[in-house]
């Protein structure tokens, strides 16, 4: 039963025309936030917007490209003048660039580098930087940023695209010196580092049959993909008063894959 853990709440979640994006918007909704969906994909997020509103909620769908500044301080102020405020962000919108020649950094293409650099880090930078704006008119709020444990760890022959392993590490420092910076404004920044989930994202891996093979290595804990609930779950944790005295933290929602 939701608790009403972000009641009074105004929240912007990015990348939430599918997958774990979704997710968080529904389960943020649910606990009482007023939700600004955010995706390029803006079939998707009216979508995520009328499912929140359906059940009783307050949702706004907002497309724009992340990677541009003027998109993203058109849906923050779009977000804030709607709701009054802005309470938290959770920035999940990001992809793969194997498509642009994303891979082991001898092989990795400028052109993927470029890419994968931008529509996972330059895009949160971005987000991150008018969310604050307009957390610090109001003395406070929680930002939850989206990395994965390739932000952590190294990935073998099957997970060996180095320019979104970049990406993903520079999301945990960036997110850091954050909390390290607005803390004494009453600002928290959190990271979540997910294994593989099952998202669309994530389909090529889940068409993998070696890839399907090693879960039970990979991801002890279930031996299969997580859910983007299981994410979901832990943003709600990070961005909610339950988490109060946390920031800068670095939580892992991977099955067990950084401790085997």
């Amino acid at each position: 039963m939701p608790s009403g853990a972000l009641e009074g709440k105004a929240a912007l979640v990015t990348g939430a025309a599918s997958g774990i994006g979704q997710a968080s918007a529904l389960l943020f909704a649910a606990e009482g936030a007023r939700v600004s969906a955010v995706d390029q994909n803006l079939a998707g997020v009216e979508e995520t917007a009328r499912l929140i509103v359906a059940a009783g909620g307050a949702a706004l769908a907002v497309q724009a490209d992340l990677t541009h500044a003027d998109q993203v301080l058109a849906a923050v102020q779009t977000t804030a003048n709607a709701f009054g405020q802005l309470d938290v962000l959770f920035n999940v919108a990001g992809g793969s660039g194997r498509r642009w020649g994303d891979g082991p950094t001898a092989e990795c293409t400028e052109e993927g580098w470029d890419f994968v650099l931008a529509v996972n880090l330059k895009s949160q930078f971005l987000c991150c930087k008018y969310a604050l704006r307009e957390m610090l008119k109001i003395g406070g709020g929680a930002i939850v940023n989206l990395s994965s444990i390739l932000g952590l760890v190294g990935g073998d022959a099957d997970f060996a695209t180095h320019a979104y392993a970049a990406s993903k590490g520079g999301i945990i420092s960036l997110t850091r010196s954050i909390a390290a910076y607005y803390a004494k404004d009453g600002i928290r920044a959190n990271v979540i580092c997910p294994a593989l989930i099952a998202t669309p994202m994530s389909q090529r891996a889940q068409a993998d049959t070696n890839i399907r093979a090693r879960l039970s290595q990979l991801q002890p804990l279930t031996g299969d993909f997580g859910t983007p609930g299981d994410v979901a779950q832990a943003a709600l944790y990070l961005a909610s008063d339950r988490s109060r005295f946390v920031t800068g933290a670095v939580l892992t929602v991977d099955g067990g894959w950084t401790v085997v």
